[in-house]
């Protein structure tokens, strides 16, 4: 057996954008790092943030399992994992993803790279069914991904802005914020969400940051989970108010991320507080894509 041991690195995303629902999504500056050798059987040994039980079947390992399944080999061989997570759970910032995108990626080294970043993302966008988290996982910034057919294209990286995220101590967990959702919505709220998601990719390349704020509204999902999150309207005026080019809720919530200039930074993190409550404020980049290196461990 090889004493290779893998290391990889998978970023926290934040999904949606506002009006890109389950279309638009980009990567931040805080990674999930995982260690992974062969082993005699799957292992987990977790730290960081929450609470996961040390068992085989964890998100990391169904990633794993799913890209070689992919590759047509069902009995893939079994490894212990050591993973590290900075990436609060069940917030809004892509926790799941970065551990199914790191599975997978363990599974694209040990099979010598058959899958690519794009074989990768294709496992993971059908696994995770929210391509928008996924995507900026594997490639890194601004981008724009369907799942079916899976796509992912990216979008320019702004310079010099960060996001200010606002995470609040409460869970909303994405079953949760899925059931808050509509079973059909106004044409007119479809026809508003549509033109406003279509301005980010442009603002983006026009470097027109003023049409951020327009191209964060959104009719489709924020409102209806706006009750999950308390304050979560007030405080979106109150950040504009103190600076922010974007606000949006992070994924299914309630993490607030505010896309800003740093000299803003200090008066959202305030505007922030009263939301966050027993929470904290987060200033971070945009992030890359899942990265790795392979190290040697002496033999026994």
């Amino acid at each position: 057996m090889s004493d290779e041991t893998l290391y990889v690195q998978v970023p926290a995303t934040l999904a949606n954008l506002g009006s890109g629902f389950d279309a638009l999504g980009v990567a931040l500056d805080l990674y999930l790092e995982v260690s992974a050798s062969p082993a005699s059987t799957d292992q987990l040994h977790y730290t960081g943030q929450g609470q996961v039980p040390n068992t085989p079947d964890n998100l990391i390992h169904q990633g794993y399992r799913a890209a070689w399944q992919a590759l047509g080999e069902p009995n893939p061989p079994s490894l212990v994992v050591h993973a590290h997570n900075p990436i609060p759970l069940a917030r809004g910032m892509g926790s799941s993803s970065a551990a199914l995108v790191a599975g997978a990626a363990l599974a694209d080294a040990l099979s010598g790279r058959q899958l690519g970043l794009d074989g990768v993302f294709r496992v993971t966008a059908a696994l995770e069914g929210h391509p928008d988290n996924v995507a900026p996982a594997v490639y890194g910034g601004f981008v724009a991904a369907l799942a079916e057919p899976p796509l992912a294209l990216p979008l320019p990286a702004p310079k010099g802005l960060l996001f200010v995220l606002g995470v609040p101590a409460y869970e909303v967990p994405t079953p949760l914020a899925r059931a808050a959702l509509p079973k059909t919505i106004p044409h007119a709220d479809a026809v508003f969400n549509l033109a406003r998601s279509a301005l980010w990719p442009a603002a983006l390349y026009a470097g027109r940051w003023e049409a951020l704020r327009e191209a964060a509204r959104d009719r489709l999902h924020q409102p209806y989970r706006a009750h999950l999150m308390p304050g979560l309207e007030a405080t979106l005026e109150e950040v504009y108010a103190a600076g922010a080019l974007a606000a949006f809720v992070g994924g299914a919530g309630p993490t607030l991320a505010a896309l800003t200039e740093p000299r803003h930074i200090e008066a959202i993190r305030r505007a922030m507080q009263g939301y966050v409550g027993q929470g904290s404020t987060l200033v971070l980049g945009l992030g890359e894509g899942l990265r790795w290196k392979a190290v040697s461990v002496p033999s026994h």
